[in-house]
């Protein structure tokens, strides 16, 4: 397939570039690795090793498949590599890449005509539930739906479910044998109605390539090159896709930061990011630390969050520095009750609009969808528009609708030389006036048509003489994969749906225990440090502004019974009024008190370990395994009992509490001046992960 040639010569292409960068996109030929922080600039390093490599002859644009695993994302890396002269890789989601091949190979391995996609699975749930003779209550088919995905995402057959979900010590939605009942009646269904979901798309597709040699032969003469975005999210299934592709070369680069997997529920594993380097040993290994997103108050917060995880690998260690300029602190705040902190959201929102940052540079995030309500309502009493993320998607509204067919029509019109003046002249025929309505539904249908002339600017700036022809194509390409340009409003957005996506203020809300972390995560040590990271990415959304809050209780006048997260442990500044104790104990200030919800200590252990036995663990099981054998060694060198070097409570203490600095280690009950001029350093660097 001919390609135009890459405009910028391979040097060009590395300029503005900084050096890890650099050394990411002028890597030879072959496996690259690249461990990229929170907004140290990965989606420009894969474009430009990918503009690189074709300038420099290596391959062909053709030849390139980059794949990740949203849309949007998918689309910033199109307009990239479009920015930087490349006309012809494929930068596609998994899924949207699997149905492209599937749709052209399904004629030549099947025969047929290729089977129709299942946008909502739900409904077959529902028949599959009724033929296994088990409810039909809408949140178990949820569930139901949800635990078939995750099992096809993990390669597991209805035949295996229950060993593997008994193996995985995996919460069910019922007993497991039913599920798998349930999950085969599915499979039967669905097939007989020639209907395919979308992991089907990666499974069939897969199958075509592993067991068709003139399908593979033919997809790897096209393909040569693959980048694969997001690694760290990567399935079983995907992975499976992924070695498909690849048919044993190794010309491929990921990229990925282990510290932000939040998906493992779908069961995405940073396994394959992780072990990266045993299956390919001469890979190229980047780091990315440098962090341009966020300034360094929110990169401070940010490498707190993470640096108090437990069971680290190596490879997840990055921590970030920050090279904006300074800005303000991060905010907290503490609220009596949901309305009263939605209020005081709504009204510093409102203030950041009147200070002049754009109601689309904010975003509201919480951890449940069910959350929103009530900040929709604070930010509707102020006037304040905004968007629910996950709501109604922005190619199916009405208005845009129509606006495309205008469009579409228009394109048959004899040419403009000017692509913004036609689109906002078809526009207003359909309803975008010169000056916004006052709110309301007409202000969000406005706003919905303005995004549709910032797109057009867009496409005019990077596209030397666009025509309303390729400007249309372009709609059509983000409509198909649901690629929406920006509206103005205020982003109200799960935490999850956040990922990827960035602002210049960012309100974390609703940090309060069984929220974050989720209820359901207590007592699972993977559950509560995937919550953890999920935390992390919320902070790491943040350019400038950062708020961070939790209410006592749920309604006015309701009973205080809440206490903020775990996570927010040793983030909360000292002097800050959230940090305060409680009245009930200020009588007792002077007596030691729990870190982490301030009651006053009981006995020895608890003054050791800074925490009451009520307040959960934090244990960094690993950390107290490598403490215990750095304290070993030591005592075989003095010739004294491991007690007399440091006592399992004290191992303990730093396990929990992991010191940063002399002044840490001297704060843990036990450890006075003499220990730390004798064991501090090591101890220190056993806490870094430096000792060996």
């Amino acid at each position: 397939m001919a390609s135009a040639p890459v405009t910028k010569s391979p040097t060009g292409l590395l300029d503005g570039l900084d050096p890890e960068q650099r050394a990411a996109a002028a890597a030879p030929r072959g496996p690259v690795c690249v461990l990229a922080g929170a907004g140290t600039g990965k989606t420009r390093t894969i474009t430009h090793r990918i503009a690189h490599l074709i300038a420099s002859g290596h391959v062909s644009a053709g030849q390139v498949l980059a794949v990740t695993f949203t849309a949007r994302a998918a689309g910033e890396m199109r307009t990239r590599l479009r920015s930087l002269g490349v006309d012809g890789a494929q930068a596609l989601t998994f899924h949207a890449a699997a149905r492209r091949q599937l749709r052209y190979f399904w004629p030549r391995v099947v025969g047929d005509r290729m089977w129709d996609l299942l946008d909502r699975k739900l409904r077959l749930v529902a028949q599959a539930a009724q033929r296994s003779r088990v409810t039909s209550d809408t949140d178990i088919l949820r569930d139901l739906a949800s635990e078939i995905e995750w099992a096809k995402a993990s390669l597991i057959s209805p035949d295996d479910y229950p060993a593997q979900t008994a193996r995985l010590q995996r919460d069910t939605p019922m007993q497991a044998a039913q599920v798998a009942e349930v999950y085969r009646q599915y499979e039967e269904v669905k097939n007989a109605a020639r209907m395919l979901d979308f992991d089907d798309l990666l499974l069939h597709t897969t199958a075509a390539l592993e067991d068709n040699a003139d399908v593979a032969r033919e997809f790897r003469d096209r393909y040569r090159c693959f980048v694969v975005d997001e690694y760290q999210d990567v399935t079983p299934l995907q992975q499976r896709l992924l070695d498909a592709w690849l048919g044993g070369r190794d010309d491929i680069t990921v990229v990925g930061d282990a510290n932000q997997t939040i998906y493992s529920f779908g069961g995405a594993s940073p396994r394959p990011l992780l072990d990266f380097t045993r299956r390919f040993p001469e890979a190229t290994v980047v780091r990315l630390e440098r962090d341009y997103r966020s300034t360094p108050q929110v990169v401070e917060l940010a490498n707190k969050v993470i640096g108090a995880a437990r069971g680290r690998p190596a490879g997840s260690r990055l921590k970030l520095t920050g090279q904006r300029p300074s800005g303000p602190q991060p905010r907290f705040g503490e609220f009596e009750d949901e309305p009263t902190e939605a209020g005081a959201v709504a009204g510093r929102v409102r203030q950041l609009l009147d200070s002049g940052v754009p109601a689309s540079e904010i975003a509201v995030l919480y951890r449940i969808n069910a959350q929103s309500e009530v900040f929709e309502q604070a930010l509707t009493d102020l006037e304040v528009p905004y968007l629910v993320r996950g709501g109604e998607r922005f190619f199916e509204r009405r208005e845009i609708r129509q606006a495309v067919m205008a469009l579409r029509t228009a394109a048959g019109d004899p040419p403009s030389s000017d692509l913004v003046t036609t689109v906002r002249s078809v526009l207003a025929r359909v309803g975008l006036t010169e000056q916004p309505p006052s709110g309301g539904a007409a202000r969000e249908r406005w706003d919905a048509l303005l995004a549709l002339v910032e797109l057009a600017e867009e496409l005019a700036s990077s596209v030397e003489g666009a025509s309303i022809g390729r400007y249309v194509a372009e709609l059509e390409q983000r409509a198909a994969a649901q690629h929406p340009p920006t509206v103005e409003g205020v982003t109200l957005a799960s935490l999850h749906a956040a990922k990827g996506l960035e602002w210049d203020a960012v309100f974390l809300v609703g940090l309060a225990e069984g929220t974050m972390p989720i209820q359901h995560a207590d007592g699972d040590e993977a559950a509560i440090e995937e919550e953890r990271r999920l935390f992390y990415v919320g902070v790491t959304r943040a350019r400038e502004h950062l708020w961070l809050s939790w209410s006592l209780s749920r309604h006015p006048g309701g009973r205080r019974h809440r206490r903020r997260s775990r996570f927010l442990y040793g983030l909360i500044p000292e002097e800050h009024p959230a940090a305060r104790v409680p009245r009930r104990q200020q009588a007792t200030r002077t007596k030691p008190c729990c870190r982490m919800c301030g009651e006053q200590l009981a006995n020895t252990l608890e003054v050791k370990l800074g925490r009451c036995a009520r307040c959960p663990s934090d244990l960094d099981e690993g950390l107290l395994d490598r403490l215990k054998e750095w304290r070993a060694g030591r005592a075989r060198e003095l010739r004294v009992p491991p007690f007399v070097v440091f006592t399992d409570a004290t191992l303990v203490a730093i396990a929990e509490q992991r010191p940063d600095d002399e002044r840490g280690l001297v704060a843990i009950s036990g450890i006075g001046p003499t220990k730390v001029q004798r064991f501090g350093d090591d101890v220190l660097a056993v806490v870094r992960g430096e000792h060996g």
